[in-house]
């Protein structure tokens, strides 16, 4: 609304929130950068004087004191430490660990209860646009393929519990099949992407998934198909890595273009 400032707080500090807290601190109108909290509140507060940015470090339990909205920028297991603060305070949640997200469905009841919101950005995909509007019809099916470097894989709990290795590959190897519930689960550093895809259509269990560890590959690729009564399409999209080999870079870009969506004249898009 005309006149009226959104305060943000950044939770996480790393490839991504140090993007959103440059851009915030450069200006983006209706917002202003509140606080940030972080793992290591030391280098964070030592970060933000290299980098001129004059924000309180906080805790994450402290954040609604000072923000009317958090973006979720931190490891998946925080997500609980983040998001139950502000919700219980009637606040909103920029959520881009998507897939941590499925397996908590009483924070979206927390939202509900109190006025809150999450809200999920596109994120490293594209056309959930699409993807919402043929659920408001009937999607029969939703499938999605990930290409990734090998290296953006490394340490993926499924591939530790599994044995599975992806040193030294020398041609395409399936790493995953299953829905986006197990995918999430299974590569939560790797495969919000498959979380979001799935919150916008047919839901996590029916949304399938396959994982390949590709070393002829630079980019973390990702196909989605989908089949609706409405429409039938495929999309593909190759993301540059960030300085986090498992995270794109558009998805800092995505953040910040719905935070920017909140108090633009003009929104375009579902």
């Amino acid at each position: 609304m005309p006149g009226v400032e959104t305060r943000v707080a950044i939770a996480g500090l790393g490839a991504i929130g140090r993007v959103l807290a440059r851009r915030l601190h450069d200006g983006i109108p209706g917002l202003a950068l509140a606080c940030v909290a972080a793992g290591d509140r030391a280098k964070a507060q030592a970060w933000l004087d290299q980098q001129g940015i004059a924000s309180p470090v906080v805790s994450l339990a402290a954040i609604p004191d000072h923000a009317d909205l958090a973006v979720e920028c931190a490891p998946a297991a925080v997500i609980e430490d983040i998001c139950r603060p502000m919700l219980e305070a009637g606040k909103a949640v920029m959520v881009l660990s998507a897939g941590a997200l499925l397996p908590r469905p009483h924070l979206v009841e927390l939202a509900r209860e109190r006025g809150g919101q999450i809200m999920v950005p596109t994120g490293a995909l594209l056309g959930l646009d699409a993807v919402t509007a043929a659920a408001e019809g009937k999607i029969n099916s939703v499938r999605m393929t990930t290409r990734k470097p090998p290296k953006g894989l490394v340490g993926a709990p499924h591939l530790v519990a599994n044995n599975i290795s992806v040193e030294g590959l020398n041609a395409p190897k399936l790493v995953f099949s299953g829905n986006a519930r197990e995918a999430a689960a299974g590569f939560p550093a790797n495969v919000n992407v498959a979380a979001a895809l799935s919150l916008a259509g047919i839901g996590p269990d029916q949304t399938t998934i396959d994982i390949w560890a590709d070393p002829a590959v630079e980019r973390n690729c990702h196909t989605i198909e989908v089949e609706a009564d409405s429409a039938r399409f495929s999309l593909t999209i190759e993301n540059i890595p960030s300085e986090n080999p498992k995270t794109g870079k558009i998805t800092a870009l995505s953040a910040l273009a719905a935070l920017r969506k909140l108090h633009a004249p003009l929104r375009v898009g579902t």
